[in-house]
């Protein structure tokens, strides 16, 4: 078992050295940033020599894998940590320095059991793409087909493991503080990273995503998954569909090859849509990196070993409230979240409706560009505080993906209004699925006086049976030892650990989105 010293030691490391590359600077010198945060962050650069512009993806790519899933989700967002940052990050996506190609051939022959010349009739040696768990080559087979194949990195599954029992460490000890940081549940928030993880380091089951997601999306024209070669593919080794295009990041050669932006971006999101809203299961890592666009403007998604998936009772109540707030329903919305319990019942729906409204009326008929980001977070953030709102864990990875799919959309095409994009979808899907269900609700209307005790019914069997409210049973957590509060000097280095901990949960929650 990790000793406390141990998960503190890692947490200020980690510290120093986002400070070292002056990616603390930000943080320190923001007015909103708490006075607490900032005396760390000038404590944490303290000595150190910190270069004038800073070094984001140098910083997260010292921390490790776990940091760099930060950065790409980050990198996703100008809006949110400007231009200059964003550019800066972009290189983690697949820019990252590659494992040596004999390490590679090892773990490929480790895998299979056989060289590597009775695998592949060609292998290039040279990765195409580096990222923070496996790299990619370029590969032809022995039938002659052109493919591309994915290799874990030698040692990241321990190295993760290492980075999440940390950060399971420091949510504990968060938690412990009660008040919001207990609302927030970090603890679930940690364990679902934990699961998504695990699954994105076993490269079956992304083989098996990227099979299942392809069947899903066979009709939708415009967006291609490549074919997995599964004689080919085992848990460290992944062999797929070679795919020619141009990365969505790279704007200038999309615009010279004459690709209309505007029609990419919304096709983006409308796609989004349909995984998350119509399938129930979504490619949840839909970054810069992961998508190209082929010759005939068609979108090639890659990577999907982080995938998301919905049940039918959330996925409708995540329709109505997209579709209420593109229209304004904001006493629609209200319901819905009371309705799934998502907030408890002695508060007003009527005041929480106007909450809303404050939010979502400046945001209406507006392109992101004109939009203060920053003031629309805060101010469905405050919401959640007000109305004690708990995290939703099953809901993060689609929180996280929105907020991508956003930053890719804008990116192309910087006048998108993302409400004008996604409303003719979402009300067509709504009114195939609840046409029948509203025709059967008018009619229990009309027949109130026969059903006028079924209410009362449901309320008692309610009381009874207490619902989950659509949101899936948390996951068993771990036991985590928690440091002594005995004695003066406990109680100093345990606060000191106790706002490191702060510091590495709220870093875990900027890349699971719980700012949305």
């Amino acid at each position: 078992m990790t000793s406390h010293a141990t998960h503190l030691w890692r947490l200020l490391k980690w510290g120093r050295t986002l400070a070292r590359h002056g990616a603390l600077r930000g943080i320190e010198q923001d007015s909103n940033t708490p006075a607490p945060v900032r005396r760390l962050a000038r404590l944490a650069r303290f000595g150190a020599w910190v270069p004038r512009e800073p070094r984001y993806a140098e910083a997260f790519q010292a921390i490790g894998p776990a940091a760099i899933k930060l950065g790409q989700s980050l990198a996703t967002r100008p809006d949110l940590v400007g231009e200059d940052a964003a550019r800066d990050l972009l290189s983690l996506q697949d820019a990252l320095p590659p494992v040596p190609f004999a390490t590679i051939r090892a773990e490929i022959e480790a895998s299979f059991g056989r060289p590597l010349e009775e695998i592949y009739a060609s292998f290039d040696e040279q990765a195409v793409g580096a990222a923070s768990i496996a790299q990619v080559h370029k590969a032809i087979t022995t039938e002659g087909r052109t493919v591309a194949v994915k290799v874990l990195r030698p040692g990241i599954r321990e190295r993760f493991g290492r980075d999440i029992d940390t950060y399971e460490w420091a949510a504990a000890h968060l938690e412990q503080l009660g008040g919001e940081a207990a609302r927030l549940r970090p603890r679930l928030v940690i364990a679902n990273l934990k699961r998504w993880t695990a699954r994105e380091l076993d490269l079956r089951r992304e083989a098996a995503s990227a099979s299942e997601l392809a069947e899903a999306m066979a009709a939708v024209p415009g967006y291609i998954i490549p074919a997995i070669d599964w004689d080919r593919t085992n848990g460290r080794v992944m062999t797929l569909e070679w795919i020619d295009g141009i990365k969505i990041s790279d704007r200038a050669a999309l615009i010279a090859a004459g690709h209309d932006l505007q029609a990419i971006a919304e096709r983006l999101v409308n796609t989004f849509l349909r995984q998350a809203i119509a399938e129930g299961f979504f490619h949840a890592d839909m970054h810069q990196g992961n998508l190209f666009v082929l010759s005939d403007g068609s979108i090639a998604a890659i990577d999907f070993g982080i995938m998301g998936r919905i049940d039918r009772r959330a996925r409708l109540w995540l329709a109505e409230i997209l579709y209420g707030l593109i229209t304004g329903n904001y006493r629609r919305v209200a319901e819905i979240h009371f309705e799934a319990q998502y907030v408890p019942p002695h508060h007003d729906v009527r005041e929480f409706a106007t909450a809303l409204r404050a939010v979502g009326e400046p945001m209406r008929g507006k392109p992101v560009s004109e939009l203060s980001v920053g003031q629309m977070l805060d101010g469905l953030f405050a919401i959640t505080r007000d109305f004690d709102m708990q995290t939703q864990p099953h809901l993060l990875l689609l929180q996280k993906t929105m907020v991508m799919v956003e930053g890719v959309a804008t990116m192309l095409h910087p006048q998108i209004n993302m409400w004008d994009v996604s409303g003719p979808y979402v009300k067509s899907w709504l009114r195939d699925e609840l046409g029948p269900e509203a025709k059967l609700a008018d009619s229990l209307h009309e027949a109130a006086d026969t059903w006028k005790r079924l209410p009362g019914l449901v309320r008692r069997l309610e009381e009874r049976f207490p619902s989950a409210g659509g949101a899936p049973p948390p996951p068993p957590l771990p036991e985590i030892r928690l440091v002594p509060m005995r004695g003066g000097w406990l109680l100093r280095y345990g606060a000191v650990a106790l706002v490191a901990a702060l510091v590495g949960a709220t870093a875990t929650a900027l890349a699971l989105g719980w700012s949305v």
